[in-house]
């Protein structure tokens, strides 16, 4: 389909923690960053630090957009001012004196690029801790978006919360993924939210026909993703199950804890690890279930591709995201968070019944199209010539 031009080319800048590390919130940029490129748009991702070693998202060749990281390396890290004590510390004030010279020249980077941009110009702010520095940077002219990337009840467990109420304030249009989330921030007396969910990462060609007896998951190996409750759910479902295989396809820094608990469990065997991928539509195609463990979530990616690649999903239903992603018994099954026998019997059902699969996987590949990049990117175009007004 031929993308339609956008009438009024922009400055459009995405600014993140990193340009390029690993996870969620720069898959989804760089795939914004793209679809604004093909429609004329002038766009620069901004990230304040390099990403941490190991996580580091490799750049396609021929990214259409520029990019820009600030720091050369991490700035010093602060303890919070607690007390008399902390104020005479003068260790910690010279620390805490460098990293704000050090923030205001950053800062200053970005209002020399902001300073460039045409009229219109728009700053797409990802995430809170970046929103520090735009904070301190001239945006004048330009419209100040800020978006959170997780539900609003795991932003509300984290340091984030504080820093989302103070920091998105006044920006011009605060995000969230669902409906649902944004209600309740404006519950928090924040006036200025909207909601924007993400787009469909691809629809591939040819989907999954749901013979291959194989359960997928794919994420990084880290506890909120919930791979150990994972492991616990196939221990149940897999002894009745002898001919299916769980591919676990993902790294991080819980694979050895994760390969000793499937070793305790018994399940081995039964248990695949199959390292990062770099053709996840191809290791859906080999897939009959997708399973999403996740302890938090905010809108996410991967059930989305396994729904259009036509393989109905298990979840945890962990936030507003997963629910509005997944129709329960309709195109996939969600069990309660963390309910591990409920997980295990939904997998069960599913890998029970071909029929079932087939009906449910056909369902999923034509109800997440209402998230399709045709959908999505409008929204966004709207939105731009809203806030200009």
């Amino acid at each position: 389909m031929t993308k339609p031009n956008a009438a009024e080319p922009r400055d459009i800048f995405f600014v993140s923690n990193s340009v390029n590390e690993m996870g969620g919130v720069t898959s989804w940029s760089h795939q914004m960053a793209r679809l604004f490129s093909e429609r004329g748009h002038r766009v620069h991702i901004v990230g304040v630090v390099p990403p941490p070693e190991g996580r580091v998202h490799e750049l396609a060749p021929d990214v259409p957009f520029k990019t820009t990281t600030l720091y050369t390396e991490h700035p010093p890290s602060v303890r919070p001012v607690r007390g008399l004590k902390d104020k005479l510390n003068l260790v910690e004030q010279r620390r805490r004196a460098a990293r704000e010279a050090g923030m205001q020249e950053q800062a200053a980077k970005m209002s020399a690029l902001f300073r460039a941009a045409k009229p219109g110009g728009v700053v797409i702010v990802t995430q809170v801790w970046a929103m520090e520095w735009v904070a301190l940077a001239d945006t004048a002219g330009l419209t100040v978006i800020g978006m959170s990337h997780e539900s609003f009840d795991t932003c509300r467990k984290s340091s984030r919360f504080a820093r989302v109420k103070r920091f998105y304030e006044d920006v011009d249009r605060m995000l969230t993924l669902t409906r649902e989330d944004a209600d309740r921030w404006i519950r928090q007396r924040m006036d200025n939210v909207g909601f924007m969910p993400n787009p469909l990462p691809f629809f591939p060609e040819v989907p999954s026909d749901r013979s291959h007896k194989c359960v997928v998951s794919i994420g990084r190996l880290h506890e909120e993703k919930g791979v150990d409750l994972l492991l616990e759910a196939w221990a149940k479902v897999s002894p009745q199950h002898p001919d299916w295989t769980l591919r676990i396809y993902g790294s991080g820094e819980e694979e050895e804890a994760l390969r000793k608990q499937a070793a305790e469990l018994g399940i081995t065997d039964t248990v695949d690890w199959m390292g990062r991928t770099g053709d996840v539509p191809g290791a859906l195609r080999e897939s009959a279930v997708f399973a999403l463990s996740s302890r938090g979530e905010g809108f996410p990616l991967a059930p989305m591709e396994a729904m259009a690649t036509a393989v109905p999903c298990v979840a945890f239903d962990v936030a507003p995201g997963v629910h509005e992603i997944i129709s329960d018994g309709v195109d996939g099954l969600l069990a309660p968070p963390g309910n591990i026998t409920e997980f295990a019997r939904h997998l069960d059902t599913l890998m029970s019944d071909k029929d079932l699969r087939d009906t449910m996987g056909e369902a999923a590949r034509t109800n997440i199209q209402r998230f399709s990049t045709e959908e999505i990117v409008p929204r966004w175009e709207s939105l731009f010539a809203l806030l200009e007004r």
